[in-house]
């Protein structure tokens, strides 16, 4: 059975006893609040349920006057036939004051909707909508006429409410699966806060700028024209206009009066507000002032624009100084990662809301959204909005009434197997519809050196046994802080290690010592790989990580074969603390450590603390052809062609053995950071590839009789002793 992990309610966040001291005098402010590290998404000074959407804390409102539905769910709510033909405000002064009455509280209503949001019982259950989702469920048209009321699209408007909320948030960066609505949603906050603010500047931009004017056209022009007269400001030029919509008195009007009953004469006023479109481009915006931009399909961006770039630039028109005065509502599915997914994916990484600078901010400015497929696609959503995860015991109603008798999840995975044949299809498939991140950011397979098929079935088969998978983070350490005595590994939720598998107790620690060095007594059951770093610092303070993998090699012991058993991707403080990390894995294991040679100092520490004999030699080379300091130190260079391709074709010959689907079940490759870096590894940019280094150094550490030079062979004539005889006509004769 599927189980929700989209959001959950946090109790007792904040102290019951403060929250309903602040409710009975309303003191809660709309905003951030930084003693409860809560934002306040409510507008009448109490909260109610705080929810944590994506590590975000967002307090709601208290229930209040919960507007209970006939059919206990959601209604669109008919607009009185008396006021439909309305069209303008007017038309409005025309009438007559005591029909005007009649209709004062219905619109007054429906500000506070607008303004405070909306409850209603979904299901018995009490519901919250922003004031943002009520005007688009009950006043925003779009191509199918009313929107369905989808509890996913419930959470969605929570969030961005909240970053609205927020002062140290730019906006939204939402990840999205295909037809969730987006488009419509945006158009609609577009609208809606466009129709309420003075001289004020909306933008919208596109994958390109047919898009984006088609967005302004098909999907924020026919809202802003169905909108109630009440809503709806002053407008210049056009009805439906293709370029600029403005809520401002157009110019023939400013000498227009209006007469109320036997008062004076006033001039008429504007709000001085315009919607518009850009072409799409690095600098699209650029100098500008906005309220609200709106960055529709921002994973589509193919080269030569940048959606880096372009934020870079527009996120300067969403402040003034270091206030923030303006919002960015973005979302996408994402392209494949040259076609501009990379870009977004990293826009999309940035904008975590758990990494933040010391001024409370992403490094993007932004907050990131991911909802999955199952939680939004159309025709597996009942009547009230939620998602039918799991296939249903009995048939269930659709919106319009059609029968579901399928869960969304099923459908899916029927879909994946069907296309697991065609491993771009299936990507283009995860990328469109993905249930994971990892499955949004899903690259194309011809461009990859390995085989890709078999890596993203075994990361796929991983994920669906993330919670059985036998891996434990953890630290190794000292026994009783003695150094150079026994190493013991301790679980703990922020070690650096990973691991999946380790020796009887009587095989750990298993070294000897012959003249004063250590030597390993394991190597029969495997070995390690790794792509150390010199330096603790770097300019930007990121640089490349240490990275260090342990593999067994196949033994009549009781040790799983060819399994990829530890898994070290980091940059401690130190170097050092990576060097003693590394030492400390090595003596646990009792195995040695094939290394890069290039940064010395991890083979250095190993030498100067008596561990030499863990250091392996080059296995391309005899000894007596190693250089001074190889043999010295041991390791391997990275400079060498040579090594490169042996080094790739042992990371290829592992995949197509080990690693995916085979007839015998799924390979045993658990370490998803490393699968990941073998999709995207490049043999001729290997620098970014730490894991894939180190993985393929322990592969020929394992495998070294490969790679041990043979001496040549002469090969010349032998006399075996056999006479050749020629047996023309009727004697034979030996041939000398």
């Amino acid at each position: 059975m599927y189980k929700q992990s989209l959001y959950k309610i946090l109790k007792d966040h904040i102290k019951p006893k403060v929250v309903n001291r602040m409710n009975r005098y309303k003191k809660w402010e709309y905003g951030y609040n930084k003693e409860h590290d809560v934002i306040i998404i409510s507008k009448n000074g109490t909260i109610g349920d705080i929810y944590e959407i994506q590590n975000l804390k967002i307090a709601l409102p208290k229930a209040n006057n919960v507007h209970k539905f006939e059919t206990n769910k959601w209604e669109y709510t008919q607009y009185p036939k008396e006021l439909k033909k309305i069209k303008s405000v007017f038309d409005w002064e025309q009438y007559p004051v005591d029909f005007k009455e009649k209709w004062y509280d219905y619109i007054d209503n429906e500000f506070n909707k607008r303004e405070q949001g909306f409850w209603f019982y979904n299901k018995g259950l009490a519901t919250y909508l922003t004031g943002t989702h009520y005007m688009y469920l009950q006043w925003s048209k779009i191509d199918v006429g009313q929107p369905d009321f989808r509890e996913a699209n419930r959470l969605f408007y929570i969030f961005w409410e909240a970053c609205k909320a927020d002062v140290r948030s730019y906006g939204l960066c939402y990840l999205k699966n295909r037809r969730s609505g987006f488009s419509f949603m945006a158009s609609g906050e577009v609208v809606n806060l466009a129709t309420i603010s003075s001289d004020s500047r909306y933008g919208i931009l596109s994958k390109s700028g047919p898009d984006a004017k088609k967005m302004f056209t098909d999907k924020v022009v026919p809202i802003s024209v169905n909108y109630p007269f009440f809503f709806k400001p002053i407008q210049d030029g056009m009805d439906r206009p293709k370029t600029e919509l403005a809520y401002r008195v157009p110019a023939t009007k400013y000498t227009r009066k209006k007469l109320e009953g036997n008062q004076a004469l006033r001039e008429l006023d504007g709000l001085d507000t315009t919607i518009d479109w850009k072409n799409t481009g690095d600098n699209s915006y650029d100098g500008e002032k906005l309220k609200l931009l709106v960055h529709d399909e921002s994973g589509k961006w193919e080269r030569p624009t940048n959606i880096l770039n372009n934020w870079r630039v527009t996120k300067t028109c969403l402040r003034l100084g270091s206030r923030i005065i303006g919002k960015c509502m973005m979302g996408s599915t994402s392209n494949s990662l040259d076609k501009g997914g990379d870009n977004f994916k990293k826009l999309y990484n940035d904008s975590d809301v758990t990494q933040r600078n010391a001024n409370g901010q992403t490094r993007s400015g932004l907050y990131s959204l991911f909802i999955p497929m199952e939680w939004n696609y159309e025709g597996y959503i009942d009547s009230y909005g939620i998602p039918v995860f799991d296939t249903p015991a009995k048939k269930v109603s659709g919106p319009q009434g059609e029968i579901i008798d399928l869960g969304v999840i099923e459908y899916w995975d029927n879909e994946v197997e069907g296309l697991k044949q065609d491993q771009d299809a299936l990507n283009e498939f995860y990328r469109q519809f993905p249930r994971t991140t990892k499955h949004a950011f899903r690259d194309e397979s011809k461009e990859s050196l390995f085989n890709l098929t078999k890596i993203y079935e075994q990361i796929d088969f991983n994920e669906d046994l993330r919670n059985s998978i036998n891996i434990t983070q953890g630290s190794f350490s000292w026994k009783n802080g003695v150094i150079d005595s026994e190493v013991i590994f301790v679980p703990n939720r922020n070690g650096r290690f990973l691991v999946t598998w380790v020796p009887k107790l009587e095989m750990q620690n298993n070294i000897i010592v012959k003249n004063g060095k250590k030597y390993p007594l394991n190597e029969s059951l495997g070995a390690f790989g790794c792509d150390p770093y010199d330096i603790s610092g770097t300019v930007d303070k990121r640089g490349s990580k240490g990275s260090l993998h342990g593999l067994t090699k196949f033994s009549m012991s009781d040790t799983p074969p060819n399994h990829f058993f530890l898994e070290y991707i980091a940059r401690p403080q130190t170097a050092e603390i990576f060097f003693e990390d590394v030492l400390m894995a090595c003596v646990f294991y009792g195995m040695p450590i094939l290394a890069e040679n290039n940064k010395p100092r991890l083979l250095y520490h190993f030498k100067r603390r008596g561990y030499r004999g863990f250091s392996m030699n080059r296995p391309d080379r005899k000894r007596n052809k190693l250089s001074i300091t190889e043999r010295e130190l041991g390791g391997i260079p990275n400079s060498s062609e040579d090594i490169k391709q042996a080094h790739a074709a042992a990371i290829e010959s592992y995949i197509e053995d080990f690693v995916g689907l085979k007839d015998s079940g799924y390979g045993d490759m658990y370490f998803q950071k490393t699968l990941e870096d073998w999709a995207k590894f490049n043999i001729n940019n290997r620098t970014k590839h730490d894991a894939s280094i180190s993985s393929g150094l322990a592969l020929m550490a394992c495998n070294k009789h490969r790679y041990t030079p043979s001496a040549p062979i002469s090969r010349g004539a032998v006399e075996l002793g056999i006479k050749k005889y020629d047996n023309r006509g009727t004697t034979s004769k030996i041939i000398s």
